[in-house]
C-alpha cells in the first residue's frame, strides 16, 4: 500500500468542511554499495530493488546489463517501508568513483540533485533503424493510465511506461518522484532481462535533462510525455539520437528532436520535409 488517509479542512468558497484525503506517501530511502553511501532519494514505498539498480545504471555506476546484483534489505520503519539498502558489487563492476559525489539527499522531484559536478551526454548516438508510428502512441498512454493505481487514488503519483516499436506494454511504475518512477522501470527491465525489448519510454511529467540522459543510458530511442519538454531535454535528446514527443494528448503530440524517427499511418507528411523542432502532428 504507497497511499494512505489524512484529515483535512476543504473550503468551497464559503465554507469549511472536513474530508478524508488520499495521500502518495513518501519515504526517504538510503542506496550504498558495498557499504558506501551513495544517495538518499525521496521515493513511494515498493520496488526499491528495482529503483536501485536502475539509479546506479542510469548514473553509470553499474552499467553491465547482464549483471544482477544482489541488494541487501538493512532497513525499514515503523510502517514496515523499505529505507536502507545495500548493493552488492564485485569491485571490477563499479565503474566509477562515486564517493561524494552524490551522498546527499536527491528530492522526489530532482534528478541531479546531490551531484556536485555537471556531466554531459557522451557523444554516441543511439543507434535506431526502427520508425515509430506515431499514432500508437495516445494507446501507450491510455495503457499506463488504465494502470495507475496510486495516481487514480491520490493524484500524487507521477507514472513510466515501458513498450515495444509497435506498442507493446513491458512494464510500469509509479512513484512520487517522475524520475525515480523512470528508474524504477529501468531497473525492472535489467532485472528482468527485458532491457533490449523497450523503444518507447512514456513519462507523466515534464521532460528534462535528467529524463533524457537515463533515456539515453538505456539506449531507448523514443521518449514520450503528456507535459512540456526544457530547451536543454530537447537539445540533449537530438544529440543523443532520441525522438522527443511532448504534450501527448489524446490523439495529438509535438515532435521536438529526430523527426525522421516517426511516421503516421495516413501517410500524409514526408518527415524529410521538415525542420527540426518545426513538427507538429
Amino acid at each position: 500500500m504507497n497511499t494512505t488517509l489524512y484529515n483535512g479542512l476543504f473550503f468551497d468558497g464559503e465554507k469549511f468542511s472536513q474530508v478524508h484525503d488520499t495521500l502518495a506517501i513518501e519515504v526517504a530511502l538510503s542506496i550504498a554499495v558495498n557499504d558506501v553511501p551513495f544517495t538518499i532519494t525521496m521515493q513511494t514505498p515498493g520496488n526499491e530493488i528495482d529503483l536501485a539498480r536502475g539509479i546506479l545504471f542510469s548514473e553509470k555506476i553499474i552499467v553491465d546489463k547482464t549483471f544482477t546484483p544482489k541488494v541487501e534489505i538493512r532497513e525499514t520503519n515503523s510502517a514496515g517501508f523499505i529505507t536502507h539498502v545495500n548493493v552488492v558489487v564485485p569491485p571490477q563492476l563499479v565503474m566509477k568513483d562515486f564517493a561524494g559525489t552524490r551522498n546527499v539527499i536527491s528530492s522526489s522531484s530532482c534528478g541531479m540533485c546531490g551531484k556536485s559536478e555537471w556531466e554531459d551526454l557522451d557523444s554516441e548516438k543511439i543507434n535506431n533503424q526502427q520508425l515509430l508510428d506515431v499514432t500508437l502512441v495516445a494507446n501507450m498512454f491510455e495503457q499506463v493510465s488504465e494502470k495507475q493505481k496510486s495516481f487514480q487514488q491520490s493524484g500524487g503519483t507521477h507514472a513510466a511506461g515501458a513498450f515495444t516499436i509497435d506498442a507493446q506494454y513491458l512494464t510500469m511504475h509509479e512513484d512520487i518522484g517522475r524520475h525515480n518512477a523512470v528508474d524504477k522501470v529501468i531497473g525492472y527491465l535489467l532485472n528482468n532481462n527485458l532491457l533490449d525489448k523497450i523503444k518507447c519510454l512514456t513519462v507523466s511529467g515534464r521532460i528534462s535533462y535528467e529524463i533524457v540522459t537515463k533515456a539515453k543510458s538505456a539506449g531507448i530511442p523514443f521518449l514520450a510525455s503528456v507535459s512540456a519538454p526544457s530547451s536543454l531535454a530537447v537539445d540533449e535528446a537530438q544529440k543523443a539520437g532520441i525522438t522527443l514527443m511532448a504534450f501527448c494528448r489524446g490523439k495529438k503530440l509535438t515532435v521536438y528532436s529526430n523527426v525522421e524517427g516517426v511516421m503516421n499511418s495516413f501517410g500524409d507528411f514526408k518527415t524529410g520535409d521538415l525542420g527540426h523542432n518545426k513538427m507538429l502532428i
